[in-house]
């Protein structure tokens, strides 16, 4: 990702009419603001999830990555350290530091901050439109790690391990 950072510019409003929402590795997730919409700066996205999903154990090699607990609970996972993160937790995530979360509460919401963005792109190419504003129908089986491993790697993303269990 060589992307340039630009400023902003003339500033972003965003409503939801004109955000996109996935459905990406069991989560729905709509994107409040894309990196192309803050010219590269960060992207921010509302996340909601159930009960047992999480993130591949992974490494950014070049956001940072910050999740921002809204309702429910997650366990994250931080280099070698777990931590519980219920509502107005913030976890930062250094890229380069292997890092992962799995929701432990019946339901989960959080946004995550990526600086700078596009990992919007990575989950779009993972994930696919979401028919409804809604959790996705619950997976038949775990998703297909080889293939996010390798659509991960081309967005400069390394999957280390599955998501973390419960």
């Amino acid at each position: 990702m060589s992307q340039r950072i630009r400023p902003v510019g003339d500033g972003v409003i965003s409503s939801p009419d004109t955000q996109t929402a996935l459905w990406f590795l069991g989560v729905l997730q709509q994107v409040r603001v894309s990196g192309e919409q803050t010219g590269g700066a960060f992207s921010l996205t509302d996340n909601l999830a159930r009960r047992g999903s999480g993130s591949p154990v992974h490494i950014h090699e070049h956001e940072e990555e910050s999740l921002i607990v809204l309702d429910g609970d997650l366990r994250v996972v931080l280099a070698e350290e777990e931590h519980l993160a219920g509502p107005g937790t913030v976890a930062v995530l250094p890229k380069g530091v292997p890092h992962a979360y799995v929701v432990t509460s019946p339901e989960a919401r959080f946004l995550t901050l990526h600086n700078p963005g596009g990992f919007e792109q990575f989950a779009a190419e993972v994930g696919e439109p979401a028919q409804e504003l809604t959790l996705p129908p619950e997976p038949d089986g775990p998703p297909d790690l080889a293939a996010v491993t390798a659509i991960a790697a081309r967005h400069g993303i390394t999957i280390l391990a599955p998501p973390p269990r419960l």
